[in-house]
């Protein structure tokens, strides 16, 4: 609680609500991604076919806990909320709770852009009522069905709708003549760039370099987005491998 009121004091409630929304959001959007694909062993947001709690809950339940990823007090304590050795309203919410922190903690040490150590009040203002059919993770579950998931730029496009209303309200504050606040600033600038535009300037900045110093070069073949100069140039800069380029 300590962490909260420094952190409300900083930065304001509505910016740490609006973060720590934003972060629980896109951790289960993406551990949902790494569900449908068999990235994660076992489902954490997602549940085993035909049944309906997260895998990784089903298997605490049975005394299944994988201890490569959950260390052994956060074990003892999920078992103790299971086996009603530890008092609680609702014993296996809390467990499941206990899991999601610990699995995110776990996917820190390979992907810290994505799983920040989650902070004591950040763990505290995680969404309540995870396992009802009325939850976040069964709303993520229902849009991110597996066909959406084929394709990692799901994640992309769901940060885009999640931030369209603000964005909507900051653009319409400057039509009123209202600065951009460095908080608003993300909401503006932000923006989810589709993987073919995102193709279509690389090709045609660092690819069509390539091409001026190495036309035979069969890495035209690749580049889809490609628009060939319609005349010859001379005046660019001459490179005669990747590294070069500054």
């Amino acid at each position: 609680m300590e962490k909260l009121e420094k952190q409300i004091q900083a930065h304001g409630r509505e910016q740490v609500v609006e973060k720590v929304a934003y972060i629980w959001f896109n951790r289960f959007c993406a551990l949902r991604f790494m569900d449908v694909n068999r990235y994660t062993r076992i489902g954490v947001v997602s549940p085993a076919e035909g049944q309906f709690q997260p895998e990784i809950l089903a298997e605490a339940k049975m005394g299944h806990i994988d201890e490569g990823m959950v260390d052994e007090l956060v074990r003892q304590q999920i078992f103790a909320l299971l086996d009603g050795k530890t008092p609680s309203q609702d014993p296996q919410a809390e467990a499941y709770r206990l899991l999601v922190v610990a699995i995110c903690n776990y996917w820190h040490g390979s992907m810290p852009f994505m799983f920040e150590r989650i902070a004591d009040y950040t763990e505290l203002l995680m969404p309540d009522d995870l396992l009802s059919g009325n939850s976040i993770l069964a709303y993520t579950r229902e849009a991110m069905t597996p066909d959406v998931c084929e394709d990692v730029e799901v994640i992309g496009w769901l940060y885009q709708f999640y931030i369209s209303e603000k964005k909507d309200e900051v653009f319409e504050g400057l039509k009123k003549s209202r600065k951009i606040t460095p908080e608003n600033i993300p909401a503006a600038t932000q923006l989810f760039t589709p993987h073919w535009i995102v193709r279509y300037l690389v090709e045609n900045s660092l690819g069509r370099l390539w091409m001026l110093n190495r036309p035979d070069s069969r890495l035209v073949e690749q580049m889809d987005y490609y628009i060939k100069p319609e005349q010859p140039e001379s005046d660019f800069l001459r490179i005669s491998s990747p590294e070069e380029i500054k």
